[in-house]
């Protein structure tokens, strides 16, 4: 794999460190500036919603000038939103860094898969994708728990500074590692947007949407489920996340090296068994052991669809993927906000904490019908024109004999 991934790489680290970690410092961030807790949660929706809305923003933004160079701008805008945060003097000021970051996030990964597969020979493309998703996996095991102990220890304001400081190095790699590949011919807006217009790309976000929605829809409410259900102590919630990162980094390397051999396979196996294993999670949320297996099996199936989707994205979008990429990103995004809404109304609805992971299920299992429908739909659309390169032997072979 080219060196390149790896400047790739610690810019995801970075980014999926300061997406989280923010969760288990909101209790600090809060008192430090006198509100409450729900209202320090508008930190993790605004960062959620500027990936959504960023994605796309900064994609289009990003039209008139080379990949590499808007990859670094994108990283110099998490820097300036991570260092906003650390020295907010205000609440609002700190959400406006938060927005700020996140507006890079969609872009980024959106625009680095597809530098990422140009790095690399065709049959080697998701492996890329998944390189740099690495990134992204390994800050779930080092960066949020690393981050979280930092922020409580000596300051939340330390651990966003050090988080810009990930993004200057990601920042000095890009600069050093990334070629500046040239951007392809006649590729305009308009090629960009026309991508949604293939009902095989729309299939692939709908079902990046429902199939990581599943994931999100028990990984949101883990930590009630753990202390009230399987009886864990508030502070082994940590280890488990740590745990379910684990997961997530074996799956993503997994699902980039099967998805580069057979794709659509990938993805029927990884969704299916992520609807069994929520469904299971069910039962086994009740004993400790099963438990923590069980949450590492939902990070890495979950994740082992990321490469496969996206690369599914990449090649349903041929010709002009940057946007389409991007959008994808937020895809993910829009899947956890869904999700975590639908489990909320669950447990609402008096049915246990338990209950989100049915919801999980369901989704990864509509995820699962959506693969086969898309690829029942690309075996016809493709039939009449093997029909056609069949019938030409035919007819000369008719022709020789009269």
């Amino acid at each position: 794999m080219p060196l390149a991934l790896l400047a790739l790489a610690i810019g995801a680290f970075g980014i999926g460190t300061t997406e989280f970690v923010i969760m288990g410092l909101l209790p600090e961030v809060a008192a430090d500036f006198g509100v409450s807790i729900p209202t320090a949660g508008f930190l993790v929706t605004g960062y959620a919603l500027g990936v959504m809305f960023g994605a796309p923003l900064m994609t289009v933004l990003g039209t008139k000038i080379s990949r590499k160079r808007m990859l670094m701008l994108l990283m110099g805008l998490f820097i300036a939103g991570n260092l906003l945060s650390a020295l907010a003097p205000a609440f609002g000021v700190m959400l406006a860094g938060r927005v700020i970051a996140s507006l890079a996030h969609g872009a980024f990964f959106g625009i680095g898969s597809v530098v990422a597969a140009d790095l690399v020979a065709p049959d080697r493309k998701a492996g890329a994708i998944a390189m740099m998703f690495t990134g992204l996996t390994v800050a779930n095991v080092v960066g949020v728990p690393l981050g979280t102990l930092v922020g409580q220890s000596v300051g939340w304001r330390v651990t966003f500074g050090i988080v810009a400081a990930l993004g200057v190095v990601g920042l000095a790699g890009i600069a050093k590692l990334v070629p500046d590949l040239p951007k392809p011919e006649g590729v305009h807006l308009r090629h960009e947007l026309a991508a949604f217009k293939n009902a095989q790309v729309l299939l692939a976000m709908a079902m990046t949407v429902l199939g990581f929605g599943g994931v999100f829809a028990a990984i949101t409410y883990i930590a009630p489920m753990m202390t009230h259900v399987a009886g864990f102590a508030d502070g082994s919630v940590t280890w488990l996340l740590v745990l379910f990162g684990l997961g997530m980094v074996g799956g993503n390397l997994i699902g980039g090296r099967y998805a580069d051999r057979a794709l659509m396979p990938m993805l029927y196996v990884s969704l299916g068994a992520l609807a069994v294993v929520l469904a299971l999670f069910t039962l086994t949320a009740h004993n400790k052991v099963l438990a923590a297996v069980t949450i590492a099996l939902i990070g890495a199936l979950g994740f082992a669809t990321v490469p496969p989707l996206q690369k599914r994205v990449l090649d349903q979008a041929h010709g002009a993927p940057t946007l389409a990429s991007a959008v994808n990103i937020g895809a993910f995004n829009l899947g956890n906000a869904l999700s975590a809404w639908l489990g909320g109304l669950v447990i609402a609805g008096g049915l246990g904490y338990t209950a989100p992971n049915w919801v999980g299920a369901i989704l990864a299992a509509a995820a699962l019908v959506l693969a086969v429908l898309s690829a029942a739909l690309e075996r016809r659309e493709s039939a009449p024109s093997a029909v056609v390169a069949g019938a030409v032997p035919a007819e000369r072979q008719s022709a020789v004999h009269n």
